[in-house]
């Protein structure tokens, strides 16, 4: 194996925390782009990149050092479903990396003097991501380690090959799908994070303890760091300390939902949440032993920016 990327290992060892960006979806979705689809933000791929571009902007603007790409639910079969062939899906998804790098080239020419080189990371959701229908928050896909080797080992082989510093494997609920992950990842030549969707203060959604599947990652090569996001915000303290205990000597990143609950039945969230809440939260997350915070599901910019101004103050 050739030697890992090094940006963000690099981005690790600051004595400061890095902070993520927000839900893409939900900074896409404010925007006014409609992407109730099975390949969500995806599906801007083929018909709106600039919208893309200016959701990134947006979290960048808002102080976020790493960037997601709009690829969490993208797939050969995703794309298939839209007539395209597997060239045409790898290309799009390749496509994904180079709008976030557009992205931060935009930012880094209107802002010159930043201290810091924002990070892409691939965004590789889980099996149940692709199936649009709510079950990464469970893992009960009815399908085994073969069908999920075969899944994850394309798209991460396409990424792996990309320009993105950082594989970004979120929202897996289970441990079948994560031991998949360990094995596929070992080859990678990118490093990589695995952040799982946890049901409580102690267990990922399929019922496993959270320490026991972070425990898989403890002398992984190319995982530096672990964690949890899409979970409910007030089991995040909990879970950093349980996946501290397990892994010692890895990075500790939590970036969870807005503390809103999504009701699957009727594609809506309920409930909501202040930027100066998850700005309260995120210092707690720190003080819990996160290395990387930010947010997910229904966490826009402006939550983001009160993050930066929280994170500003502790350093």
């Amino acid at each position: 194996m050739r030697a890992l990327k090094s940006a963000f290992a690099e981005a690790l060892a600051r004595p400061a925390p890095v902070l993520l960006d927000g839900g893409l979806a939900t900074q896409l979705e404010a925007q006014g782009c409609d992407i109730g689809n099975a390949l969500w933000s995806a599906s801007l791929l083929t018909i709106d990149t600039q919208a893309i571009v200016d959701a990134t902007r947006a979290y960048l603007d808002a102080g976020a050092e790493c960037i997601a790409t709009a690829s969490y639910q993208a797939s050969r079969d995703g794309f298939a479903t839209l007539g395209l062939s597997a060239r045409e899906a790898d290309e799009l998804m390749l496509l994904s990396v180079e709008l976030a790098k557009r992205a931060r080239d935009e930012f880094l020419a209107e802002y010159p003097n930043c201290e810091y080189v924002p990070l892409i990371a691939a965004s590789i959701g889980p099996y149940g991501a692709a199936l649009h229908d709510g079950s990464e928050y469970t893992g009960s896909y009815g399908v085994g380690a073969a069908e999920l080797r075969t899944f994850h080992g394309d798209r991460l082989a396409l990424f792996d090959n990309s320009d993105a510093d950082v594989l970004a494997l979120e929202t897996i609920p289970s441990i079948t799908e994560a031991t998949v992950l360990d094995e596929l990842l070992r080859s990678c030549n990118t490093p990589a994070w695995i952040s799982f969707s946890c049901r409580d203060e102690r267990h990922i959604c399929d019922g496993t303890p959270v320490e026991e599947a972070a425990r898989l990652f403890r002398d992984h090569p190319t995982v530096l760091a672990v964690g949890v996001n899409c979970t409910a915000p007030q089991y995040v303290p909990s879970l950093i300390r349980e996946i501290r205990s397990a892994l010692p000597d890895k990075a500790i990143l939590a970036y969870p939902n807005s503390g809103e609950n999504y009701d699957v039945a009727n594609n809506a969230w309920l409930g909501t949440v202040s930027p100066l809440d998850c700005a309260s939260a995120a210092e707690e997350w720190v003080a819990a032993g996160a290395t990387l915070v930010g947010g997910c599901c229904r966490m826009g910019p402006e939550h983001i920016s009160a993050m930066a101004e929280r994170l500003k103050e502790l350093r």
